[in-house]
């Protein structure tokens, strides 16, 4: 099993960047999404990308944007990926060299040719909605799924082994209010996903 590549969403602090990065985070995400309460302005997003230490990728996260609203999101944080819904990609105008993460979500359907990593959301984003796992589990056979949607400290061991995904992505599930993220919280998923991968690897190793 490949190390799990593990995303923490909607962060708008200095403070929940450094729990995220500390506790082991690959990648911290930016929303840029006006109806979102995990929006950020362009101006915070600017100073919270300096606060992200190296060696942890930056993504910025939209909803059916606007081609202006990105080309200002690209030259503000320079993120490493850009993730938003498969559909969207189609009408936008990215530099050559930008990695994206198209957005799968249940129940639509995947497209004929899968990307090479995608990101598997439920119905609705940032919503605590959970994906479906079997649909998960079947699209982590063929390409790179992050598996989002619902994920908490609880239950994202559980995740883990029913899906198999490279990667897990969490917004709500790492919060104390809609939009406030928990430090604490941040740790405890961290720490649950990182130990369900510990097992993970020691049931393929002995298999």
């Amino acid at each position: 099993m490949e190390a799990l590549w593990i995303k923490i969403c909607g962060l708008r602090t200095p403070e929940a960047i450094a729990a995220a990065a500390e506790a082991g985070a690959d990648a911290v995400g930016f929303v840029f999404h006006a109806a979102s309460p995990r929006n950020v302005s362009i101006e915070q997003a600017r100073a919270l990308q300096r606060a992200v230490p190296t060696g942890v990728e930056r993504v910025a996260v939209f909803l059916h944007p606007s081609q202006a609203l990105v080309d200002e999101v690209l030259a503000a944080v320079e993120p490493h990926w850009l993730q938003t819904d498969a559909s969207d990609l189609v009408g936008l105008r990215l530099p050559s060299g930008q990695r994206v993460l198209p957005v799968l979500r249940t129940g639509a359907g995947s497209p004929a040719a899968l990307p090479t990593r995608c990101l598997l959301e439920s119905g609705r984003s940032g919503a605590g909605e959970r994906a479906d796992w079997s649909e998960a589990a079947r699209l982590a056979r063929l390409t790179e799924v992050v598996l989002a949607g619902g994920l908490d400290p609880r239950n994202v061991g559980d995740a883990l082994h029913a899906v198999r995904p490279f990667g897990v992505d969490v917004s709500s599930g790492v919060e104390r209010e809609r939009g406030v993220k928990d430090e604490d919280r941040i740790w405890e998923f961290i720490r649950a996903a990182r130990a369900a991968e510990r097992a993970l690897c020691a049931e393929e190793s002995r298999s």
